[in-house]
């Protein structure tokens, strides 16, 4: 069966107090609906703790068939048997990424609101590139902020897959897949979602796919 052509892309609140118990909620959100990737972003937190939560988590997501991709470190990603990276402006080069993780590896990385920064990045080798922040976001501090007509123009030219991410809902997810979003990065927009993280899975995938739907319309 073919993947849709604009999926979720989880990414992790940026603490996990019970990991037990999130373990538990991730799997019932990755069964409600497809997910293609889980972040797992947990900020300013030592790499014990980190290393603990991709135990508990990636064979949870990769069971489920979303790889699992870390935040910001490349060589703990390898360590730890991740799928890949997702590296930020003001992180490890894209190139020191792939020399670590390998040529397999999927690497993505954070190029703001600028189609610029989205260029090098695909002809340094990136698997996909993240615009954002397109909406308000409590999660990080975004100091961009992105229009939808940025993924429109990237999806005009480049065959780079794009990732939208920053204060996502499932109210403004029709939208984004509409104006090209190949993936909608979401954590809040999830799993603080009124009736439950499954739920707004679910919720997110039928809205995206009003949106392809609404392509060249």
């Amino acid at each position: 069966m073919a993947e849709p052509p604009c999926r979720l892309y989880l990414i992790t609140p940026p603490r996990l107090d019970d990991l037990a118990g999130f373990g538990r909620v991730l799997a019932g959100a990755l069964d409600a609906g497809d997910v293609a990737a889980l972040q797992i972003r947990l900020k300013d937190q030592p790499d014990a703790v980190v290393a603990a939560a991709v135990d508990v988590l990636m064979p949870i997501a990769q069971a489920r068939g979303a790889a699992v991709i870390l935040n910001d470190r490349p060589d703990l990603a390898a360590r730890l048997g991740c799928d890949g990276v997702h590296v930020g402006q003001d992180d490890a080069p894209l190139s020191e990424a792939r020399r670590i993780m390998g040529k397999e590896a999927m690497i993505g990385v954070t190029c703001h609101d600028s189609l610029h920064l989205a260029m090098e990045a695909a002809e340094g080798g990136a698997d996909y590139v993240a615009f954002g922040a397109f909406f308000p976001t409590t999660t990080k501090d975004a100091s961009t902020r992105a229009d939808p007509e940025l993924l429109s123009g990237w999806q005009a030219d480049m065959v780079v897959p794009c990732v939208a991410i920053g204060g996502i809902t499932v109210a403004t997810a029709r939208e984004l897949a509409r104006a090209g979003a190949d993936f909608l990065a979401v954590s809040a927009g999830v799993w603080s979602h009124a009736d439950g993280p499954a739920a707004a899975v679910a919720a997110f995938n039928a809205e995206m796919a009003l949106g392809v739907g609404e392509r060249g319309d």
